[in-house]
């Protein structure tokens, strides 16, 4: 009966999305006037995303419904410890510093340790050191106020180290840096617990050459989210799961797509619930601990300008931001690329559109060969954290929302196996990186 059962219930689940997914299109296609790339890009976006999908429900039902036995731990047990992987991440940031201290240096052949710091400001960096330095503001200039939109967990964690190096800058690099050594640790620990240590060995370098990786070392919150998220995931696999609810927590305390760690921690928790397992209890607490992270921050908006939802008002008035659709997303980002190239803009162009771009479709066909190789939790979490990242309009920051997706470097460790695809992919990626580099410290439109 079940043998029967399970195929049809995939098939009318893979009817219902599908059908919403046209639906969304359709009426996305019928509101306005597009040209003619912008449809195909639109459309290319939504098909790529219907195929991760597609690939990703049987291993969704695998997770539930499947029989399995206690899990054996994979036999390749990798070569690096911890205090070598922090290591280095220390001489990754080294390089990156100084990558990015050589461009400066070649524009400017007199710029000083003071002005190369001062660079480090650059972005939304300067709206979590203001933060980490004075708190949220309920009155004064407009563009310190709206500052509300950046959550406070990184600018209270640069706040602390503040107490020690009495310097905003020193101290947001510092907890930047070492959130990042402590994150390569924990997703180390976690990949080679599920996949095996030689696939957690290529996906630590994948990571590490993300485009966009300079974030991580930059003050932003990019590295502490990564912590929070890889730790969340390493203490769900061990079924820790009131840690893996505060990790969640904190994580919905430094971004707001921190929410999205809900996703893998409800697909387990199904899981073992339909295996007739228990701790139930605790998995419960875990996944209303997650939202309660961004609840504190709420409650911070509150405080501060009597309304906790105050944050989307500013999103929206001075950001223009709000929730749209991710293939609308592919659309604009085209339009606004072929004008740049029209106009001979090749700095938006080169900084900002084609890395845009390159994100939002390479994050979903890296996706596309992960869904059958990636548990289907992860996958769950990729596509819910997509959805809603590059769904945002006046999206200007797609390759540093992706750079901190797990699943996505998960996926290049595993796909890179054969030593010919992983030179050509490890050759592709660190292009790829020092490219974008270049461009943020020619601050090329790159945020």
């Amino acid at each position: 009966m079940k043998e029967k059962l399970y195929p049809k219930a995939q098939t009318v689940i893979v009817g219902i999305g599908l059908a919403v997914l046209g639906a969304l299109f359709t009426a996305w296609l019928c509101g306005g006037r597009y040209g003619a790339a912008e449809v195909i890009a639109a459309l290319l976006c939504a098909a790529l995303f219907a195929a991760v999908c597609l690939r990703f429900v049987p291993a969704w039902f695998s997770l539930w419904f499947e029989r399995r036995g206690k899990k054996k731990a994979p036999n390749d047990k990798g070569r690096l410890s911890s205090p070598q992987l922090f290591a280095i991440a220390l001489a990754w940031a080294g390089v990156n510093y100084l990558s990015v201290w050589l461009v400066l240096r070649y524009v400017n052949r007199d710029l000083t340790t003071g002005e190369f710091l001062q660079f480090w400001k650059s972005a939304d960096a300067f709206h979590y050191l203001c933060i980490a330095r004075d708190w949220y503001l309920s009155e004064g200039e407009l563009d310190r106020v709206v500052q509300l939109v950046f959550l406070p967990g990184y600018p209270i964690a640069v706040r602390f180290a503040a107490l020690l190096v009495r310097d905003y800058i020193l101290s947001g690099l510092l907890v930047s840096t070492l959130c990042f050594a402590g994150a390569l640790c924990v997703f180390y620990r976690y990949v080679q617990a599920e996949y095996g240590g030689s696939a957690a060995e290529r996906a630590v370098v994948f990571l590490c050459l993300t485009p966009g990786a300079f974030f991580f070392f930059a003050p932003m919150s990019e590295s502490l989210f990564l912590l929070l998220s890889a730790a969340c995931l390493l203490a769900l696999q061990k079924r820790r799961w009131l840690l893996a609810g505060l990790f969640g927590a904190l994580a919905s305390f430094t971004r707001s797509l921190g929410l999205m760690l809900f996703v893998p921690l409800f697909m387990e928790w199904i899981g073992e619930l339909l295996h007739g397992k228990k701790n139930h209890a605790r998995a419960v607490a875990a996944l209303l601990l997650v939202p309660l992270g961004f609840g504190a921050y709420l409650l911070v908006n509150y405080l501060v300008a009597g309304d906790p939802f105050q944050f989307m008002i500013y999103q929206r008035e001075h950001w223009y931001q709000s929730l749209g659709l991710f293939f609308s997303t592919a659309a604009y980002q085209t339009r606004y690329a072929m004008s740049a190239a029209a106009k001979g803009n090749y700095e938006s162009l080169m900084g900002l559109w084609l890395p845009n771009l390159t994100a939002v479709f390479g994050a979903l066909a890296i996706l596309f060969f992960g869904a059958k190789r990636l548990r289907a939790s992860e996958t769950a979490w990729a596509i819910a954290y997509y959805v809603i990242a590059i769904g945002a309009t006046w999206l200007l920051s797609a390759p540093r929302y992706m750079a901190v997706l797990l699943p996505l470097p998960i996926t290049m460790g595993l796909v890179s196996e054969k030593r010919g695809v992983r030179v050509a992919l490890y050759t592709l990626f660190a292009f790829g990186s020092a490219y974008y580099l270049v461009m943020f410290a020619l601050r090329r439109s790159v945020w």
